[in-house]
């Protein structure tokens, strides 16, 4: 599949990376740090398959009431993917931005995402969006938020403006919306874009999930019809 060659495929992709913990449970390991290669894999194989913007699901406001030692843990794997796997994304064009809240992270690993997200803001081969410390609900709460704090007139609050008051604006709606882990659920991710994506939930981890899999998702969203709410 080249890239623009067929109308039908997907350009915005979001994945709910889930199964990590489950697959190093199963394997008596710490945290797995296999979800990061996999993050390679998948980014290399969406500029392939045509992708044009990736948006994943790393931590979750909720993930902070996980054990402390898990919580360090992901945050010492967060840093490592961003110096050890990201940059040579960033050599083949990706450009990496992060959505959600920032503050809560350590000051290192802010620092880590600041740098990454200058040096990158020049790529143009692929867009990847990593939600950090995000929430869905959050994210409208924080976008009704601004709109009040703004003095906006309640009539000419439109979805043109709540949209303008998200974490990432410019962030397409999502054609398609992958979760691994065999989950049914969207847990709290990308509410407002995901109104109407298609969905693909897989039976397969996280860390095992890689270009075969994303070229399934992928051809089974060509052979959908999306409606919109139409006929």
């Amino acid at each position: 599949m080249e890239r623009g060659a067929n109308e039908d495929s997907a350009r915005t992709v979001a994945i709910i990376m889930d199964g990590n913990g489950r697959w190093a449970e199963r394997r008596g390991l710490p945290v797995a740090e296999e979800g990061t290669k996999a993050l390679r894999r998948t980014v290399e194989a969406a500029i392939e398959l045509g992708v044009e913007t990736l948006v994943v699901y790393a931590f979750s406001t909720e993930n902070w009431a996980r054990p402390a030692g898990e919580v360090d843990s992901l945050m010492d794997i967060f840093g490592e993917t961003i110096e050890r796997e990201l940059p040579d994304l960033a050599r083949q064009g990706v450009r990496t931005r992060f959505m959600g809240r920032s503050d809560r992270a350590p000051d290192e690993l802010r620092e880590q995402m600041a740098r990454l997200e200058e040096e990158t803001a020049h790529n143009d081969r692929l867009n990847l969006w990593i939600a950090f410390d995000y929430g869905g609900r959050a994210e409208l709460v924080q976008a009704a938020r601004r709109l009040v704090e703004a003095g906006v007139d309640p009539k000419a609050i439109d979805e043109d403006a709540l949209r303008a008051n998200l974490y990432a604006p410019e962030l397409p709606d999502p054609d398609l919306l992958i979760r691994t882990s065999g989950e049914l659920r969207i847990s709290n991710f990308l509410l407002w874009q995901l109104a109407y994506s298609e969905l693909v939930f897989l039976d397969r981890l996280w860390p095992d999930f890689g270009r075969d899999e994303l070229e399934h998702a992928l051809a089974d969203y060509a052979n959908r019809r999306r409606r919109f709410g139409g006929r």
